[in-house]
């Protein structure tokens, strides 16, 4: 069937309200049918299909058919391997078609703009970048099988509280160069099938009726050609969303009259309707192979992948004397932490998926091991209640034990789609466990759970190692084992920087708002951009990740195009095991006269080294590397001058810095009388005009303005002058002004 087969077959015939029906679905899940325009099934998830079983309830969270769980993005996103990140795509592409799922809702890019945010672990980062190209990796592989997906949620949705009311207030530069870019990436360079927009206000409007987000920007500026779906319940108002471009409302509301009305009364044109049914019909087709029957996927294969995607997220944050990795065999080692057998592996909501089977650490270490070399201890319970006997157990098995290894997390009830956290520390038990098992034997080994980061200062004396395992899916367990006991070399680095503590970030003053508005008042600087910036001390920096060798960059060559550059980079394994690691290239505008953070990250690449071993990898810089976004011109505007490139492991963990410089593509502004006389001079035609004006107005009698009066001016408007008497009337600025536009 062709693409637009479904037009050819019905959309000229339809009626007014069969167009209007198929703009929305026809039960929770499901699309409307009408004649020669099959149903399709849209359904979570970003890191696993979740499909609920016939005439199971409509959201039936933790009931649905079992499926692959693969780690979700917090953990993805920090093996910034983009490579393995498409396999997954396929692989969930893959059991999609298995199930007949024609649109997988995900995957979610949203910033992270505060720690609390209590979806965080199913976005990938505080930087819009690494999370565009994460997003158009995992698309490229599950529309490979057939498959639709939906990027979400359009846009700036960066809070659960009152997620479905609030007011996302964002300057232009501001939503462009942060909250919108990862979404422009995807969709210029993956096409998703469709965008899902979010339940949120931006800057007043709902997302669902945003003419100007859904329409000029989406469609127009970035020729997105896909369907725009909605958040489901996220339409507010139907014709107000359909006229925005808002193409399929889920779930149905029955509104669908609402439209007809309409377009009969004459408020909304039926060409409108009909283009919303025609990108419905024009999907139908899109995923057609997703609805035969006989596809199959491996199980197991996909078990494996999911181990190899979730060894490669843990990031080891601390490895004190080089305490890990254990030696199998060999460590009699305390396994402390109900997490260990009973694992957190993804994050409460909509994505919920039902593995097909489930690892868990404590079974693996003790395959790995030997069960005459393992003791457990629970240590505490779910409920944050302190329990002394569990406690003193845990003591009691570190005591004898040559390392202990701790799991240690935050519970499902503190973090999930929905509610937003109030705070970024560990409960209060854990710590107090910590610090009685250390106490106990100092070898201890912290393991980490978790969807949003947790703040490390208050224990990390307690710890001579600390492995971030985020939420690793359904093989997690097998994999944190293999990284413990040296079988895989942690190779993830941090996507989102860890604060000291959660009043360090730079959103603490403004998140998450009052009387259903939330200012965005950090601007630009969110996350690293604000630490780096201003040189905050974190726990870690965004991009770190430490690994059981060393790395070291042993040579960068630059070669500079027209706004663009390639940045060549060696590096060298200098230790001694098999090892990967993330080389990122950072921007710095060395003499920026514009509002702009230190640097950004504009490039990486994840390389894999035998021990002794050099990789030469290029990392292409396009004009939009080095480009801000100008309100003035409604464009993306890169200053002449010279740029920073800096190469390193981490933003704050630079190997070697360059310098280019640029030509730039603005033009001298147009001045008028509202220039000042900085700017004047600054014109390579206003300064020679008005520095001859000054100097054939200077007489003895009106001598020049002296420097410091000059200095002073610099701000001044030059159409100011007159009022102050300073040798110019209101007519010579009129004459300066028209001959800087005469030359």
């Amino acid at each position: 069937m062709t693409e637009n087969r479904a037009h050819e077959l019905s959309l000229e015939d339809l009626s007014l309200e069969d167009k209007a029906s198929l703009t929305s679905g026809s039960d929770f899940w499901h699309s409307q049918a009408v004649t020669g325009i099959p149903s399709m099934l849209l359904t979570d998830g970003p890191h696993g299909v979740r499909k609920q079983p016939e005439g199971g309830d409509a959201l039936g969270l933790g009931q649905s058919i079992p499926a692959t769980c693969f780690p979700p993005a917090v953990g993805l996103g920090s093996s910034w391997n983009l490579d393995l990140i498409r396999r997954v795509g396929e692989a969930l592409g893959d059991e999609a078609k298995a199930e007949q799922v024609s649109v997988l809702l995900g995957p979610g890019i949203n910033i992270k703009r505060s720690p609390l945010c209590g979806r965080n672990f199913e976005y990938v980062s505080e930087d819009p970048f690494v999370s565009g190209r994460v997003a158009a990796a995992l698309i490229t592989g599950i529309q490979s099988r057939g498959v639709g997906t939906s990027l979400k949620h359009f846009a700036a949705n960066n809070q659960e509280h009152d997620r479905m009311r609030v007011s996302a207030d964002i300057d232009e530069r501001t939503l462009r160069e942060i909250y919108l870019a990862g979404f422009e990436y995807a969709v210029t360079t993956a096409a998703p099938t469709t965008v899902m927009c979010s339940y949120n206000k931006i800057n007043g409007v709902y997302a669902s009726q945003n003419h100007w987000l859904l329409t000029e920007v989406l469609r127009e500026q970035w020729g997105f050609d896909g369907l725009v779906v909605s958040d489901w319940g996220a339409v507010n108002d139907r014709v107000a969303a359909i006229a925005a471009g808002l193409d399929l409302e889920m779930p149905p509301t029955g509104a669908d009259g609402q439209i007809v009305d309409a377009v009969r009364r004459g408020d909304l044109a039926e060409s409108v309707v009909t283009t919303a049914a025609e990108r419905v019909a024009t999907l139908v087709d899109r995923t057609a192979n997703a609805r035969i029957d006989g596809h199959t996927y491996d199980v197991e294969r996909h078990h494996d992948l999911a181990r190899t995607a979730a060894a490669e997220s843990a990031v080891l944050l601390e490895n004190d004397g080089e305490i890990l990795p254990l030696t199998p065999g060999g460590h009699t080692v305390a396994v402390i932490g109900e997490f260990a057998c009973s694992p957190r592996y993804q994050g409460a909501g909509s994505s919920q998926v039902v593995p097909t089977t489930l690892d868990n650490a404590l079974d693996a270490i003790l395959a790995i091991a030997g069960s005459d070399r393992v003791t457990f201890a629970p240590g505490f319970t779910f409920d944050g209640n302190p329990d002394s006997e569990k406690v003193t157990e845990a003591v009691d098995a570190a005591r004898r034990s040559d390392v202990a290894v701790l799991f240690l997390g935050l519970p499902s009830a503190t973090e999930s789609e929905g509610f937003d956290r109030s705070d970024i520390d560990l409960p209060a038990d854990q710590i107090a466990l910590l610090k009685a098992v250390h106490s106990a034997n100092p070898n201890t080994v912290v393991v980490l759970s978790n969807g949003g980061v947790v703040s490390i200062t208050p224990w990390r004396k307690y710890a001579a190692a600390i492995l971030e395992g985020w939420l690793l899916g359904q093989a997690g367990g097998s994999a944190i084992a293999d990284i413990l006991f040296g079988l895989v070399n942690p190779s993830g680095h941090l996507t989102e920087t860890i604060p000291l503590r959660l009043q360090d970030n730079p959103s603490y003053l403004h998140f998450p708002g009052s009387a259903q508005h939330v200012r965005y008042g950090e601007g630009l600087y969110v996350g690293y951009r604000y630490y780096d910036t201003i040189d905050h001390e974190v726990a870690y920096p965004f991009g770190f990740g430490r690994s059981y060798t060393t790395f070291a960059v042993t040579d960068t060559t630059l070669t500079t195009g027209e706004n663009s550059a390639e940045v060549t980079v060696t590096v060298r394994n200098t230790g001694d095991r098999a090892g990967s690691t993330v080389v990122q290239v950072y921007i710095h505008d060395a003499n920026s006269v514009i509002d702009r953070p230190t640097q950004e990250l504009k490039g990486f690449a994840k390389v894999h080294l035998e021990p002794g071993d050099s990789v030469t990898t290029t990392i292409t810089l396009d004009p939009r590397a080095f480009a801000y976004w100008s309100v003035e011109d409604q464009d993306w505007a890169i200053k002449a001058g010279d740029y920073d490139i800096r190469v390193g492991f981490s933003s704050r963990d630079i190997a070697t810095t360059d310098t280019i410089t640029l030509s730039g593509n603005i033009g001298p502004r147009p001045l008028n009388s509202m220039s000042t006389i900085a700017e004047w001079f600054a014109h390579p035609v206003g300064g020679a005009v008005l520095g001859a004006a000054m100097a054939a107005a200077a007489t003895e009698d009106s001598p020049p303005i002296a420097p410091e009066l000059m200095a002073m001016a610099g701000s001044m408007p030059l159409g100011k002058l007159a009022a102050f008497g300073l040798g110019i009337t209101d007519e010579q600025v009129a004459e300066l002004v028209a001959a800087t536009q005469q030359s």
